[in-house]
């Protein structure tokens, strides 16, 4: 049914396109975004925003550039993401958690010479030092310059264009560049992902016929940051595209705000990844996730205990989902009230090919490649930059180890570079953290490997749990019938485990820990 729903040629458009087609189908009076300034927007003042400052960025840009945006979650951010797309520009999106050396590597590999941001979101984020450091290489360019030079005859020019925007803009090939999102580098240094207008069009379709359920009362709610695919697509376009209001949060850590967020706003769904999800569980007061129907988690493995403590103390149904910022992102997600299968992703979007690749050593699943009208165009890289590698056949190599059963549910179990070769045995780091999660659930705990003169790899679990000893996970181990080639060799203690602003594990930041934890 999902495939015969989905309609390939709603994404033959660009994005600012499908913006305004939204319009026309849901009303321009219609309340579509709001932010932390809680003054709510409706389709009409959204294009109007990107309609006069995109023009106004475009006479600071050039035509087809590459541009960097540096913006924390807000309306302004999405009027300027369309404002910039609508002129045609390629906009960048830049993790502003990532760091200088990151940043810069991304600049390198896009081609990135302008970023534009927000002096008040620098000044609030603390991140004039990033700035400092970045600007012999970049120049930034702060919304409220562009905002002052808005003139009177700016505004009236773009009150009549914003009756009808189709007329004043560059029209634009679906197949072209729209966005660039950069890989977390969580194992790396980042790539630039590059997706068209049509790679991020086609996932939200698929995602709408995927579910099919979706209601224009539906709030939803996205404390992630627009420069990650999840909370783009997820938080921002598919809303937008589709008639529902969303409401943006600048970050995902603010637990305490955020309950109460969504308390005030009556939000129906929640993105966010296990580990928040937790953080807001544990602060949340009678009441403050009374609204919400559905949490929809990704990024990262849903842990049963976190599942079971939503049902049990706000009746709230965590959807599950897999993804990769390659495929814009969406590849897989569970479905409402008896297609929620806990424990698998779910099944893969609609007109989504897909393969399994057998690999030594693991059974019961193999390396999953993927193909269709969300997978990117290709990568740009450090070492060739501004060049679109695109891929072989179109397959994208997800790097991950996958089972699908005979109803279409897919089950990860685990990256492949995330599996140690242990006594000749293939070991799945997910597992061991699964199994650390299991006897501490309240800490965060990640499964490393190094190198053993003896045994090829072995294991080191990182945990902020002070009571994490060997003897009680062998304990465990054998009790469960867990083979211990998959016992931790060693525990190393931190106050903190290394997160990244997108909630997923840091692990280049955790391997250098260990690497530097010898004893």
């Amino acid at each position: 049914m999902a495939n015969s729903r989905f309609k390939i040629e709603k994404s033959r458009k660009s994005l600012f396109e499908a913006l305004v087609d939204a319009r026309h189908k849901y009303g321009g009076s219609t309340k579509i975004i709001e932010d932390i300034e809680r003054n709510p927007i409706d389709y009409d003042r959204l294009i109007l925003s990107a309609m006069i400052l995109g023009r106004k960025l475009a006479n600071v840009t050039q035509s087809g550039e590459n541009v960097g945006l540096m913006i924390a979650s807000s309306i302004g951010g999405v009027a300027a993401l369309f404002g910039l797309n609508a002129f045609g520009r390629k906009v960048s999106m830049i993790n502003f958690t990532s760091g200088a050396r990151n940043i810069r590597s991304a600049c390198d590999a896009g081609r990135i010479k302008t970023i534009i941001t927000s002096q008040r979101f620098i000044t609030l984020a603390n991140l004039e030092p990033l700035v400092e450091e970045l600007s012999n290489n970049i120049t930034f360019i702060y919304l409220e310059d562009i905002r002052s030079k808005i003139s009177g005859l700016d505004k009236v020019r773009g009150l009549l264009e914003a009756r009808m925007p189709k007329a004043f803009i560059p029209k634009a090939d679906p197949d072209e560049i729209a966005i660039m999102l950069f890989t977390s580098g969580t194992e790396g240094a980042p790539k630039g992902v590059a997706l068209s207008h049509a790679n991020l069009l086609s996932n939200v379709e698929q995602i709408d016929a995927h579910i099919g359920e979706f209601d224009s009362t539906f709030v939803w709610f996205n404390p992630l940051p627009i420069f990650h695919s999840f909370g783009l697509t997820g938080g921002v376009l598919l809303p937008l595209i589709k008639g529902m209001k969303t409401f943006l949060f600048p970050s995902p850590l603010q637990a305490k705000n955020i309950v109460k967020l969504i308390r005030e706003t009556k939000s129906t769904i929640l993105f966010a990844t296990d580990t928040f999800v937790n953080q807001y569980a544990r602060v949340a007061e009678d009441g403050d996730l009374a609204s919400l129907r559905y949490i929809v988690c990704g990024a990262e493995r849903v842990k049963p205990e976190t599942r079971d403590s939503l049902m049990s103390k706000f009746n709230i149904s965590i959807i599950e989902g897999y993804g990769a910022t390659e495929a814009a992102p969406v590849v897989a997600v569970n479905q409402l009230r008896e297609k929620n299968r806990p424990g698998t992703v779910g099944r893969l979007m609609p007109n989504l090919e897909w393969k399994l690749e057998s690999v030594p050593g693991i059974t019961g699943g193999g390396r999953l490649y993927v193909r269709g009208p969300n997978v990117m165009l290709g990568y740009m890289r450090v070492d060739a930059p501004g060049e679109l590698q695109t891929m072989p056949g179109g397959w994208h190599d997800t790097g991950d180890i996958v089972s699908i059963d005979d109803e279409g549910y897919v089950s990860i179990k685990g990256r492949l570079k995330r599996f140690a070769k242990v006594g000749g045995e293939m070991v799945s780091l997910g597992a061991v953290e699964g199994y650390a999660t299991n006897i501490w659930p309240e800490n965060l705990h990640v499964a490393l490997s190094v190198n053993d003169p003896k045994k090829g790899e072995q294991i080191v679990l990182l945990t902020n749990c002070k009571e994490a000893n060997r003897n009680v996970i062998q304990a465990w181990y054998k009790d469960h019938h867990v083979n211990e080639l998959a016992l931790p060799k060693r525990i190393v203690f931190v106050d903190e485990v290394p997160v990244l602003g997108t909630g997923k594990i840091d692990y280049v930041a955790s391997q250098k820990i260990i690497e530097g934890n010898n004893s």
